[in-house]
């Protein structure tokens, strides 16, 4: 492996010292000159015509300066996936009906918060309740009330992936697995609501200050639904806390306080209350999933169906990716012949779900390591045996997916094997001991244009100064994922600079280059970084070029750039420092700024993402047979993401993952009644905390991806993967209970226990 002096090092983070004083300035943080306050009225039904909305006691109310509805609005539907119109359905207040509780009807923006709320209550609606469908069964059936009249199946998204003979495939199978499994939908939680601030110039241009993972898909949604120029919007990303899919949309606080910006001309904010995140806020995809997969007697795989309904919710929001990506990580980390893949996105009355941290891998990847550890066990093999003979390796090709690249699958595998003792402890389990395998693969980034973007995926300039300083400008979002840390680690590699000589700026749409599509499928790392390094290669030019003709050198000396210095390689006293050459660029260009600008789009990389990161991971519970509560001792994770740029941020990732996927194994749900979220604030939304969190080891397997700068792949989301999976088969090993329905509580444990075998506390 090729030596870094920077990537690869333990590098503190670029945000830490901010968030650790409490300098950082988070979205409502922002005060401005005679800011208004705003409230958005929300839906008390699942589903229901507007008949009318009269707003004139809340317009009279003192303090009140505006109040808006759907009437007041431009007529324009948004959504992500603008390269197919049909899939752009919502307003950004609700203009015929509402179709989920929490559903935004009208806005208020005022002198304070408390008559703002006031406001709420004295608006009046009429509405003509109509029928709700709340799972995917009742809305497909022949009769089901329509959500959306364009869509009379309620159906939204239909995905087919067929390669292979799949049918022929089974009946040559000497072993057919067919299991149906349900997972629920979970919250980002991300600490910080949801909160956006916008100002209005005299010349009718707007600045949005939003807590966003994606600021230029907000400035061209937000453009279009105020019939706006694009370049007349500017977004700015301050701080963010935390978004893992959640705020890479636009939002109906962030059109309405630009808009009611520039009908006051005032400034007016939003920040949503923590109910009102756990009520309306995007949540995971549930899914019902059914997977049916062959086996020969020596484990081997012979083909896969796999048919997957995804409960949308009342909007599509970003669930045609995830009913994409189903598809395709369906077809991963496994070796099938023959593969056939159906998934429908359908609607019901309740609250959109949309991305989230995994992005429909974690759902589609429970299913296939849950029925790979059952038919390990009937076949009569090894869990871990079993996977390493039917494993992706590099040069595999999933058609109409991609080529698998770098794969570091296998060797992760041994690894986990090896770190957690497995084969001990699974020929001698110990009572209400249990051990279990989950394991991963996942994008670095997505190849795929839904966007619909003229620009590249994305962009960086870099401007370098004769005193030895650079500055780096991109639009990518850190949103703590620490992507600014990683970028600047990059640019100081390569150009031979410490994390000190570097400035960035980023996420501001009218401050960076054009463009990027923010953080989210983990692809800053692998997109950004290589825009970096393509602006850093075109500075380097110039400067070998400079230093060449300086010393009078033939130009075919290799140069490189290290220690702050520009020079022929093994000839460090026939150089410059970097700010000396740069000085001389300068001057040979009669004074012009050295400024470089990079990009970066995939091409012909397969149709997903230029790169899979891979990884393994096992998992030690004990459970208690009289309570079925389940006590997680320790977790070992092997992961392949290429070159690890910085191992401490690394690990960072995996621990978020970790809770994230220990939440969603054990005890994260929403209680719903009737489309209403019950369940509405962090002390009865079960989400794990430090002192739930178990002790864990990781090894980062070593493997250079060409297509990553300097090697690297994604290592965020794909670790928020195995960790259900895992736990599920550990539990399995120490009680018996298997489970194909998330999440694994006590009661579904005590209800599996033959009575024979329970505690007589513990049986009803």
């Amino acid at each position: 492996m090729k030596k870094f002096s920077i990537v690869g090092k333990h590098v503190p983070r670029n945000d830490a010292r901010a968030k650790a004083t409490g300098t950082a300035v988070y979205t409502d943080d922002i005060k401005l000159p005679g800011m208004l306050h705003g409230r958005i009225l929300r839906s008390p039904l699942a589903h229901a015509r507007i008949v009318s909305i009269d707003t004139s006691k809340a317009a009279a109310l003192p303090g009140v300066k505006c109040v808006i509805t759907g009437q007041d609005i431009p007529k324009v539907k948004y959504g992500n996936w603008r390269l197919f119109p049909d899939t752009q359905d919502e307003y950004a207040l609700a203009v015929d009906k509402v179709r989920f509780i929490g559903d935004e009807v009208a806005a208020v923006a005022a002198v304070d918060l408390d008559i703002a709320e006031e406001a709420l209550s004295l608006i009046d609606v009429e509405y003509v309740e109509l029928p709700g469908v709340f799972d995917v069964d009742a809305s497909i059936k022949e009769g089901a009330p329509v959500l959306h009249d364009y869509c009379p199946t309620n159906i939204s998204v239909n995905r087919k992936i067929h390669y292979g003979d799949v049918e022929k495939a089974f009946a040559e199978s000497d072993y057919v697995r067919e299991d149906i499994f349900t997972v629920h939908a979970v919250s980002h939680a991300y600490l910080e609501p949801c909160s956006s601030i916008a100002q209005c110039d005299l010349d009718g241009r707007i600045t949005l200050w939003t807590s966003t993972q994606v600021p230029y898909i907000i400035q061209c949604l937000l453009a279009s639904t105020l019939e706006m120029r694009e370049n007349d919007v500017r977004i700015i990303k301050p701080f963010v806390g935390g978004g893992f899919g959640g705020k890479m949309e636009l939002r109906t606080w962030e059109f309405c306080s630009a808009f009611m910006a520039k009908k006051t001309g005032k400034p007016v904010k939003f920040t949503l209350s923590r109910e009102e995140e756990f009520l309306a806020g995007r949540r995971r995809h549930p899914m019902k999933l059914y997977s049916k997969v062959g086996f020969k007697k020596d484990g081997t795989i012979t083909g896969k169906d796999f048919r997957v309904h995804l409960d949308g919710g009342a909007y599509n929001a970003m669930g045609p990716t995830a009913t994409f990506l189903c598809g395709n990580f369906g077809a991963m980390l496994y070796r099938y012949p023959s593969y056939s893949f159906q998934g429908e996105h359908i609607y019901t009355n309740k609250p959109p779900a949309s991305a989230m941290r995994g992005f429909g891998a974690p759902q589609a990847i429970f299913a296939t390591e849950t029925q790979m550890s059952i038919a390990a066990e009937e076949l009569g093999m090894d869990p871990i045996e079993l996977r390493i003979k039917n494993a992706q390796v590099s040069g595999d090709k999933i058609p109409g997916v991609a080529t698998i690249s770098t794969c570091g699958f296998i060797e992760a595998l041994e690894k986990v094997a090896q770190m957690s003792d497995w084969k001990e402890k699974r020929a001698n389990p110990k009572e209400g001991r249990g051990i279990g395998i989950g394991c991963y693969s996942f994008i670095s980034g997505g190849a795929f244009n839904w966007f619909n973007t003229q620009y590249p995926y994305s962009a960086a300039e870099v401007r370098v100064f004769d005193d030895g300083t650079a500055h780096l400008l991109t639009m990518a979002a850190d949103i703590g994922q620490g992507c600014d840390t990683a970028v600047k680690q990059i640019l100081a590699e390569s150009l031979g600079l410490k994390m000190e000589d570097i400035r960035i700026t980023s996420a501001d749409t009218a401050m960076t280059p054009q463009a990027d599509l923010g953080a989210w499928g983990s692809r800053l790392t692998l997109f950004n970084g290589n825009a970096v390094l393509n602006a850093a290669e075109k500075i380097k030019a110039k400067l070998f070029g400079a230093v060449s003709a300086r010393f009078n050198l033939n130009v075919i000396h290799e140069f490189e750039c290290k220690d702050g210095k520009v020079y022929p390689k093994g000839r460090p006293d026939r150089g410059l420092t970097f700010g000396e050459a740069v000085g001389l660029v300068q001057k040979a260009n009669r004074g012009e700024p050295l400024i470089a600008h990079g990009y970066y789009t995939p091409r012909d990389k397969g149709l997903v993402t230029p790169a899979f990161s891979f990884g393994a991971q096992v998992a030690e519970v004990e459970v208690d047979k009289k309570t079925g509560i389940v006590d997680v001792k320790k977790f070992w994770t092997a992961h392949d993401c290429g070159t690890v740029i910085n191992p401490r941020a690394a690990e960072g990732q995996l621990e978020g993952s970790i809770q994230m996927g220990l939440g969603y194994a054990l005890s994260e749900q929403f209680i719903m009644d009737g489309g209403k979220t019950l369940n509405t604030n962090f002390l009865d939304y079960k989400m794990p905390n430090a002192m739930d969190m178990p002790p864990s080891e990781v090894v980062h397997i070593e493997t250079y991806e060409p297509e990553g700068p300097m090697g690297a792949k994604e290592a965020g989301e794909g670790l928020a993967i195995p960790t259900a999976p895992a736990i599920a088969e550990a539990v399995f090993s120490a009680t018996g209970y298997r489970c194909r329905d998330l999440p694994i509580t006590p009661e579904k444990i005590l209800n599996a226990i033959e009575p024979r075998e329970r505690p007589k506390s513990a049986v009803k």
